[in-house]
């Protein structure tokens, strides 16, 4: 998922995005992960937005989560994709990564009213989108957002 885009983001009535399930670990040391409440849009759901070019997909995921969250993430690995049509009628593709939080803190911006952190079955139930709930099922598999034991 490192390669530009640029000439197929050109030529495509496709939007490309990408964004980030960022994880850390509670006080207990449970797996948490952030979601984010958009108010204009009416749901909760995982940072992401449209590909700047020339960015890759993954560069544009830290972007946007930083823009979105306030956090300065590191990228731990790919996850995934998902694919619907964009409230406009468009087909989008979204890359999303798994993300781990460094520096920042959130404040709430044009386009993100709340963050909040959440267990990943939390997470489910909060989740607006039935997309975005699969992501976070492929996600959980993965050992940072596993429980400890």
């Amino acid at each position: 998922m490192t390669a530009t885009l640029a000439p197929l983001l050109e030529t495509t009535d496709v939007i490309h995005a990408a964004g980030g399930i960022v994880a850390r670990r509670g006080p207990q040391g449970e797996p948490l992960v952030a979601v984010v409440w958009r108010s204009a849009r009416g749901d909760w759901t995982f940072p992401k937005g449209k590909l700047d070019l020339p960015e890759t997909y993954e560069q544009a995921a830290v972007r946007e989560v930083e823009e979105e969250t306030g956090l300065t993430c590191r990228v731990v690995r790919y996850i995934g994709t998902t694919q619907y049509q964009h409230r406009k009628g468009r087909p989008k593709v979204v890359a999303y990564f798994l993300m781990v939080p460094g520096a920042g803190e959130f404040a709430p911006n044009d386009e993100v009213d709340e963050l909040r952190w959440c267990s990943v079955r939390e997470a489910e139930r909060l989740l607006t989108w039935d997309r975005d709930r699969d992501l976070l099922e492929r996600a959980s598999s993965l050992p940072e957002l596993r429980d400890e034991d």
